[in-house]
C-alpha cells in the first residue's frame, strides 16, 4: 500500500512516498533554515509563505522520484496537528484539494506520532508497546506506546521544551540557528563538568520536566559573564549544559520504564538526534537491560516519510476525514481528533 504524505508543521516543506508504512520510496525536503537564519528563528508568516511557494513542486517531486502517479497512490496522509498554524493550513488545505480532485481518502496525521513512526522506518522489526521519549523544540513527553493508534502520556514538560532551552542557550552564546545542532558540534569536545548547572524537579510529579530554570541559569551565566568581560569557554559551556538536559531526560525516562514495566525505548524527534542523548541512553539501557532504539539521522528532523509511515497505520485502522479537516496549533498526543 503506497501513501502520499504531506508535512508542513514548521519551516520544512515536505512530501513522501511510503510503501506499506516502512518502506521510503521517495522523501522530499524543502528547507527554509537559509531564510530564516537571518532571524535566529522560524518566522511563521515567512515559514507560510514559503510553504505555498513550495508545496505543488515538493509533492510533485515526490511522486516523480517515487516512480508513481497518483493512480498509485492508496491514501494521502497529512500533518494537521500540533506546528504552527498558518504553516499547517498549507499542508491541510493542499492535500485536502488533492483528496477531492484524485478521489483519494484522507488521513489525518498527528505530528508527535510521527516522530515516533520514523523509528517504524529505521527499524523494520520494531512493533509497540514500547516507551517513547519524544524531545525536540516544541515538545518534551514521555509517552506509552500501547500500539500503532494507542499513546499514553505519562510525563512531560511542565513548562519550556528541552528543544527550545538548548536553541536559546546557544542563541545567547552566539551561535547560528538551528541553535540545537550547532551547540551540540560546539560541545563535541568540552568538558561536561567545567560548569555546573542546576539539576531541575517537579514536585509531585517525578515523570515530568521542568527546564524552564535551566534555561535561565544558563542565559544568565552568559550575560554576566559578558558584563564582567570574562570570555566562556563554548565547547565547555555547551557540554555542561546539554549534559544537564540530557540528565533530567535520562533519568526520567529510566524511571517511567522502572513503572510502566516497558523493556522497549524509543527516542523520537528533533532532539534525538542529540549525539549526547544517544550516548546516555546508550549506556543507561545496556545497564538495565533495556532495548534502545532511534531514528536515522535523516529522519529526526521533521519529514514527509514518517507521516507516511504513522499515517499507514492510522488509515488501517479506520481514521480517515474529509473537507471538514481544521488544523490546530495544538493538540495531545493521546487525544488526537479532528
Amino acid at each position: 500500500m503506497k501513501i502520499l504524505a504531506i508535512e508542513s508543521s514548521c519551516d520544512e516543506t515536505a512530501a513522501a512516498v511510503v510503501e506499506d508504512g516502512r518502506r521510503i520510496l521517495s522523501n522530499i525536503i524543502a528547507s527554509q533554515v537559509d531564510a530564516h537564519i537571518v532571524y535566529g528563528g522560524v518566522v511563521p508568516e515567512i515559514a507560510s509563505r514559503m510553504h505555498v511557494e513550495a508545496i505543488s513542486g515538493v509533492v510533485a517531486q515526490a511522486l516523480e522520484k517515487a516512480e508513481c502517479t497518483m493512480d498509485d497512490i492508496e491514501a494521502i496522509a497529512v500533518t494537521y496537528a500540533p506546528g504552527l498554524i498558518g504553516a499547517l493550513l498549507v499542508g491541510v488545505n493542499f492535500a485536502k484539494g488533492l483528496a477531492l480532485s484524485s478521489g483519494k481518502p484522507l488521513v489525518p496525521v498527528h505530528h508527535l506520532r510521527s516522530h515516533i513512526a520514523a523509528n517504524y522506518i529505521s527499524h523494520e522489526k520494531l512493533e509497540p508497546p514500547f516507551l517513547s521519549l519524544v524531545v525536540s523544540g516544541g515538545h518534551s513527553h514521555i509517552v506509552n506506546v500501547k500500539s500503532y493508534t494507542d499513546f499514553e502520556i505519562i510525563g512531560q514538560t511542565m513548562d519550556d521544551a528541552a528543544g527550545e532551552c538548548m536553541d536559546k542557550a546557544a542563541r545567547a552564546l552566539g551561535l547560528p540557528y538551528p541553535g540545537g545542532l550547532n551547540l551540540d558540534r560546539a560541545a563535541k569536545d568540552g568538558n561536561p563538568k567545567a560548569y555546573s548547572f542546576p539539576k531541575p524537579k517537579v514536585q509531585g510529579s517525578e515523570l515530568s520536566f521542568s527546564f524552564s530554570g535551566l534555561k535561565t541559569a544558563a542565559v544568565n551565566a552568559i550575560h554576566n559573564a559578558k558584563q564582567k568581560d570574562e570570555e566562556i569557554n563554548i565547547a565547555d559551556f555547551g557540554a555542561s549544559y546539554i549534559s544537564a538536559v540530557v540528565r533530567c531526560l535520562t533519568e526520567n525516562t529510566l524511571k517511567a520504564a522502572e513503572i510502566t514495566g516497558q523493556k522497549k525505548i524509543v527516542l523520537a524527534g528533533g532532539v534525538s538526534a542529540n549525539s549526547v542523548l544517544r550516548k546516555e541512553m546508550e549506556d543507561i539501557c545496556n545497564k538495565n537491560g533495556l532495548e534502545l532504539y532511534y531514528p536515522e539521522l535523516f529522519l529526526c528532523g521533521d519529514n514527509a516519510a514518517m507521516v507516511g509511515a504513522q499515517g499507514y497505520y492510522e488509515y488501517i485502522s479506520g481514521k480517515k476525514a474529509g473537507a471538514e479537516l481544521n488544523a490546530y496549533a495544538t493538540m495531545p498526543i493521546d487525544k488526537a481528533v479532528f
